[in-house]
C-alpha cells in the first residue's frame, strides 16, 4: 500500500513534538486513536461556542478561550497521528481512513457553532457556507490522489491557515467582549475563511484540471 502524501508542516519538524511523538509511541498509543482524539477535541470545540451563543459575557469569553484551545489540540492530534503511525511504525492498513475521515467531521464541527456563537444576521449562513467550501477543498485534494495526481495542499486557506484564522478570531473575540464587538469579529472571521477557503478550492480545481489535460509527464 503507498504511503499518503503528508501536508508539508514546520511543526513536526521541532524537538518538542518529536519529543511527544515519541512518548505516544512509547506508551504504544495506536494512531488511529489519536485521529479519534482529533474528532473529539472538536466535539468539545463545538459545544464551547455552541454554550457560548447563550452564556453571559464572563462565561461567553472563556467559552470562546476553551473553543480554540481545542481547535489547537485538534491540529497537534491531527500532526502526531501521522508522525506515530510513520515514524513510530505504528500504522495499520485502516489508517488513511482515520486520518481522513474524522478530519472531514471535525472542520465544520468547530466552523459552523462559530455562526451561531456570532449571534449576527447572516452568521450562520455564513459559518455552514465556510463549513462546506472546507469539505470541498479536502475533496479536491483527494481526487488529485485518486486521479494519480500529486496531492494538493496550497492555500490560502488549507487546513492549517483556516485553524489559525479561527483560533485568532475566537481570541480576539473573547477579548473585546468588554467593547460589545466580538459578533463583528466572529462575523469577520468568517467572512475570511468562506472568501479565502473559496479561492483555495478554484486554485486546486484549476492545478488538477491543468494537471490533467496536459497528460502523462507534462
Amino acid at each position: 500500500m503507498p504511503t499518503p502524501a503528508r501536508r508539508p508542516l514546520k511543526t513536526r519538524g521541532t524537538a518538542w513534538a518529536g519529543a511527544l511523538a515519541r512518548a505516544l509511541v512509547r506508551a504504544r498509543v495506536a494512531p488511529n486513536t489519536i485521529s479519534v482524539a482529533s474528532m473529539l477535541f472538536a466535539s468539545l470545540g463545538a459545544a464551547a461556542l455552541l454554550g457560548a451563543a447563550a452564556a453571559g459575557p464572563g462565561a461567553r469569553g472563556s467559552l470562546f478561550v476553551l473553543a480554540a484551545v481545542c481547535v489547537q489540540l485538534r491540529l497537534l492530534a491531527n500532526m502526531l497521528d501521522g508522525m506515530v503511525a510513520l515514524e513510530g511504525g505504528l500504522g495499520g492498513p485502516d489508517g488513511p481512513v482515520f486520518n481522513e475521515l474524522p478530519d472531514r467531521i471535525a472542520d465544520p464541527l468547530l466552523i459552523v457553532p462559530a455562526g451561531y456563537a456570532c449571534g449576527l444576521a447572516w452568521s450562520v449562513e455564513l459559518a455552514w457556507t465556510a463549513g462546506l467550501l472546507a469539505l470541498l477543498t479536502a475533496y479536491i485534494r483527494c481526487q488529485c490522489a485518486a486521479l494519480g495526481v500529486a496531492e494538493d495542499f496550497r492555500g490560502p486557506m488549507a487546513k492549517p491557515h483556516r485553524m489559525a484564522a479561527l483560533t485568532l478570531g475566537l481570541l480576539l473575540a473573547a477579548a473585546l467582549i468588554p467593547a460589545g464587538w466580538d459578533g463583528q469579529v466572529l462575523m469577520l472571521t468568517l467572512l475570511v475563511l468562506v472568501l479565502g477557503t473559496a479561492w483555495t478550492a478554484a486554485r486546486r480545481a484549476w492545478r488538477l484540471i491543468a494537471t490533467l489535460r496536459a497528460g502523462p509527464g507534462a
